[in-house]
């Protein structure tokens, strides 16, 4: 095995944000650098004692915790969060105790910018929330497209309707010209939208079978997990939860899991589309001159071997 691959999670912890973490400390082929918070399934303070306290229950409190942007690259204060598919606290309502450990005094986009510097080409970004950290870190520098090494998003409803509205998906919804600014900054990017991770899903005999396991991770998962497998019945109709968090943590860990298309994203921001994302396979050559033009390709994730991302996940969080 070679070395590492140097891991920064940038995270709105969130049931699957939860699992996703507990993942990559598990996961000998990545080393965790740090946790960046964001809003999303919670706002951004509960997110960064979320992050803390999950890093405590993994017994890796050394990892730092930069907290992130409280409000979207417009200077808007987000209004929707997933209180109703993570809970209140967004763990499953069991309300932890406050966790020991504090942030450091660095905000997320200057934490991400000086560790893209630190190790030029070696850092992937796994982006599990909306993508304002990500967007600030570009502005701060310009370069830093260049420096980090993958940005992998979860993020994106890519030919299949959204799951915030018909046109729109969550993390892309959450900040909408954030994600268009990073979709077409230049740097390595593997988008993995719910086209893709509502293919793997966790069944009730999985969460089961985790909870027999020795894991101590897999334990607080299985404590957090009903809220969740909850919503997926009432708004699925479905005896599971896609997975989304870990499908996107994953592909960044083993690219083999997921094939992908390359093209073109652009994000629409305003109207009844606001958040959908546009894939441009570029087969086309256009005469004319538009917003399209001499924009960089990106990755997007079209298929998904779901039966190993799901065995993975599950031997993982079984580890003791």
């Amino acid at each position: 095995m070679g070395r590492a691959k140097k891991l920064i999670i940038d995270t709105d912890p969130g049931i699957d944000d939860a699992m996703a973490i507990f993942l990559a400390l598990k996961s000998p082929e990545v080393d965790v650098i740090g946790l960046t918070t964001i809003f999303g399934n919670v706002y951004t303070t509960l997110a960064t004692r979320n992050a803390l306290h999950l890093l405590e229950v993994a017994e890796r409190q050394e990892i730092p915790v930069a907290e992130g942007s409280h409000v979207t690259l417009k200077k808007v204060t987000k209004l929707r969060i997933a209180d109703f598919v993570h809970g209140a606290d967004g763990l499953g309502n069991h309300n932890y105790p406050p966790p020991k450990g504090k942030p450091i005094d660095q905000s997320a986009a200057s934490f991400l910018v000086e560790k893209a510097n630190q190790f030029p080409g070696e850092v992937t970004v796994v982006a599990l929330g909306p993508l304002t950290n990500i967007a600030l870190a570009i502005q701060l520098d310009p370069e830093f497209p260049k420096k980090i090494g993958q940005i992998v998003i979860l993020g994106g409803a890519f030919s299949v309707n959204g799951n915030v509205n018909p046109a729109a998906e969550a993390n892309i919804f959450g900040d909408p010209e954030a994600a268009d600014e990073v979709f077409t900054c230049g740097a390595d990017i593997l988008a993995v939208g719910i086209n893709v991770t509502h293919q793997v899903v966790m069944t009730v005999a999985d969460l089961e079978e985790l909870s027999r396991s020795e894991g101590k991770c897999a334990k607080h998962v299985c404590h957090m997990a009903n809220l969740y497998f909850s919503y997926h019945k009432e708004a699925y109709g479905m005896d599971g939860v896609y997975l989304h968090d870990p499908t996107a943590m994953l592909a960044a860990i083993d690219p083999t899991l997921v094939t992908y298309a390359e093209g073109v994203v652009r994000v629409q921001t305003s109207g009844i589309m606001r958040g959908l994302t546009i894939f441009a396979n570029m087969r086309k050559r256009f005469s004319e001159i538009t917003e399209w033009t001499n924009k960089p390709t990106v990755k997007v994730a079209v298929t998904v071997n779901a039966e190993e991302t799901v065995k993975l996940l599950m031997a993982r969080l079984s580890k003791p």
